[in-house]
């Protein structure tokens, strides 16, 4: 029987949730955690607010050492050992976090959840390109999408019922529980979709020489800093998030459902972008994008300023809306603007910038939330600077380019 025919029996709508229950390990181990980040500090000892951020910042760490690791891994070993490697680390670093006494060994338990997380993230893409190309790639792709966009949305909700009816605690092992689920399932039902005929043997020399030759070409390096500081704004969101929204604005219990509108501006951008894109193409699209959240945010940067950094909630809101819609048609397409001259080392080349983005966005983003005071000034001079700084890298790129 073959790859294929395996894969056809495992039926088209079981295959694509399974992969997107994979890939939303990492949203869902950010998200769900932000309601519990008060809960956390205070048992844990944590003296300063902002320090809960690290419960994020670290996973995020992990995420960005693990995505340059399991690209070159799987085209080695196979699919399905990397994503096994992938969610027993993903497992151990749950277990470490249910059972933590002091903060240092939380951290190190959300590294080990990031850098796990990175597995089944990076190398589901990779699965499911093993199996499809072209347009089924692309509505494959479209469905893991619908399903990975819920997770955002729902992840704080999830968070909150713990909180509601258990120990912070509880939301390690919801996330515990899942990651088993999704090896069993995974292990059972999914047959291995890069034959031994077809394996690259990893090596050090080649794998520093893809990264060289990524890090060498101006339009990957540049469309991966710009996607860099656009993302580095929405990190520094997602640390401040439950200080601004749950305490400055004392939403409370209310969080997950203000935090679940916002994703779904971004979720809204995707699918809009889909089409738009066909039409316009990545790099118009994307100036736009740029050129109108820079706007909002300078706008905005005054309103907050005059407001001594408390301006009303339906305008915060309104902002972060038109700003979110913004980043959701930027995201996609600066990493296929990036990914566009590296075609002959695709495999390689995704895990570079997805590594690249991720270690810039999250040391952008871990500097806005240090700097966050009780006041939204700091987030959104960050969504400001950081898109200025997008667009300027973006202009220079495309100096002399044709879109």
């Amino acid at each position: 029987m073959t790859v294929q025919q395996e894969k056809a029996e495992l039926g088209i709508g079981e295959f694509v949730v399974l992969m997107a229950l994979m890939s939303s390990l990492v949203a869902l181990s950010i998200d769900a955690m932000l309601p519990a980040l008060p809960d956390i500090g205070a048992e844990l000892g944590v003296a300063e607010a902002n320090d809960n951020q690290l419960v994020l910042s670290v996973l995020f760490l992990g995420l960005a050492v693990g995505q340059m690791i399991y690209g070159p891994v799987s085209d080695a070993v196979g699919r399905k050992p990397a994503i096994y490697a992938g969610l027993a680390l993903f497992v151990v670093g749950c277990l470490l976090s249910i059972f933590a006494t002091d903060f240092n060994t939380m951290l190190a338990g959300r590294f080990l959840q990031g850098i796990g997380a990175a597995g089944p993230r990076i190398v589901t893409i990779a699965l499911i390109r093993d199996g499809y190309e072209g347009r089924a790639m692309a509505r494959i792709m479209s469905f893991v999408m619908a399903v990975f966009i819920l997770v955002p949305t729902l992840a704080p909700a999830l968070g909150q019922l713990v909180l509601l009816v258990a120990h912070w605690r509880g939301i390690f092992v919801c996330f515990l529980l899942l990651a088993l689920l999704a090896f069993a399932w995974f292990a059972v039902r999914q047959p291995e979709t890069l034959p031994p005929a077809k394996r690259i043997p990893f090596s050090v020399g080649g794998l520093f020489a893809s990264i060289a030759e990524t890090c060498g070409n101006r339009k990957a390096l540049g469309y991966t800093i710009a996607g860099g500081l656009i993302f580095g704004a929405f990190v520094g969101y997602l640390n401040t998030s439950q200080q601004m929204l749950q305490q400055q604005y004392g939403l409370g219990t209310q969080f997950a459902l203000y935090f679940a509108v916002l994703a779904l501006a971004i979720g809204g951008a995707s699918f809009i972008n889909a089409k738009l894109v066909m039409k316009y193409g990545m790099r118009l699209l994307s100036r736009w994008a740029l050129q109108v959240s820079c706007v909002l945010s300078i706008g905005f940067l005054v309103v907050a300023v005059v407001t001594s950094g408390h301006p009303p909630l339906w305008a915060l809101m309104t902002y972060f809306m038109a700003a979110f819609f913004c980043m959701g048609l930027l995201f996609g397409n600066f990493n296929a603007l990036a990914m566009e001259p590296m075609g002959h080392i695709a495999g390689v080349a995704a895990a570079v910038i997805g590594s690249l983005t991720t270690f810039i966005s999250l040391f952008l983003g871990t500097v806005i939330g240090r700097f966050y005071d009780g006041t939204v000034v700091p987030l959104v001079a960050g969504f400001a600077v950081l898109g200025i700084a997008s667009y300027v890298v973006m202009h220079i790129i495309e100096r002399g380019d044709s879109d």
